[in-house]
């Protein structure tokens, strides 16, 4: 049976290597090529390897790259920082002859971080380490809608993200990049704990019913925390631009907390006040009906 690490480790190669081409690592293309990127003899070359042992870490076989050979390869292919951390965290974790236990127990949302949530005016959610909506806040309600009309299973911001009927038609401007950085999130989890049952399901799910979420999952990016900006477009103020960031909770990895934020004295933060307010004003007069 394949190692389910070794089989990430292999994907991640392969995803890697087709983004590279013979002229980004001083190669002449030469002839007609059946592959995109490089082949799989060029990037053995460029990392000092055989072809036969690089072809059998991109197979998932049972092989034990030292961090020499990892050293390289991440050369090689010119990987980031980030990625040649998660290049490592697969590696290492396939050297093992059996699984590590994982703590796979329910994800629980502090009390004291709920307190946080309801003295906060700006949106706020906590997310679990496979990105299900564990709790938010009155002002991401007002930006994102109810989350708690949906069954619990359907809380996640990838099946949201990728639910046509509630975003609709994805005419975010930024809804590419948005959806690459999640994406990267989940590889990050995914990459501590392959055979996970809630990123199984939500990533088969996802690859079965969308051609983009499997176009985006195959370029094996990986994000370990982000931040970044996005635009939302709200009938009731217009346009407002939002700063996000991650932040991780206390405790054993998994929760974290993902916050909007405005620049203050900006169009935006005016926007948001008055969404905020608007939200407000409906609450309490649906409480009175």
């Amino acid at each position: 049976m394949t190692h389910p690490y070794a089989r990430e480790l292999g994907d991640f190669l392969r995803a890697r290597r087709g983004r590279l081409h013979p002229r980004d690592v001083g190669l002449e293309p030469g002839g007609r090529r059946k592959v995109t990127g490089l082949r799989r003899e060029e990037l053995a070359l460029l990392a000092g390897l055989s072809t036969d042992y690089y072809q059998r870490m991109e197979q998932g076989r049972d092989v034990r790259p030292s961090d020499d050979v990892l050293d390289a390869l991440a050369t090689a292919l010119g990987l980031d920082d980030e990625e040649r951390r998660h290049l490592f965290t697969l590696a290492h974790a396939a050297r093992r002859p059996s699984r590590a236990p994982v703590d796979r127990g329910p994800e629980v949302v502090p009390d004291s971080t709920r307190r946080l949530l309801r003295v906060m005016h700006t949106p706020a959610v906590v997310l679990g380490r496979h990105l299900d909506l564990l709790a938010w806040n009155a002002a991401a309600e007002a930006l994102l809608g109810a989350p708690g009309d949906l069954p619990p299973d359907r809380l996640n911001m990838l099946l949201l993200l990728f639910d046509d009927e509630l975003t609709g038609g994805r005419t975010c401007p930024d809804w590419e990049r948005q959806a690459l950085d999640y994406i990267g999130m989940m590889r990050a989890a995914v990459a501590a704990d392959p055979t996970h049952p809630r990123a199984t399901a939500i990533v088969g799910e996802l690859t079965i019913r969308s051609a983009e979420f499997r176009r985006l999952w195959a370029r094996h990016d990986v994000r370990a925390s982000v931040s970044g900006t996005k635009t939302f477009r709200s009938p009731a103020v217009g346009d407002l631009t939002l700063e996000w960031s991650t932040y991780p909770l206390p405790g054993r990895p998994g929760p974290f907390l993902l916050v909007f934020t405005a620049e203050p004295d900006s169009a935006d933060a005016d926007r948001l006040h008055l969404l905020g307010s608007l939200h407000a004003t409906r609450a309490a007069r649906s409480d009175r009906a």
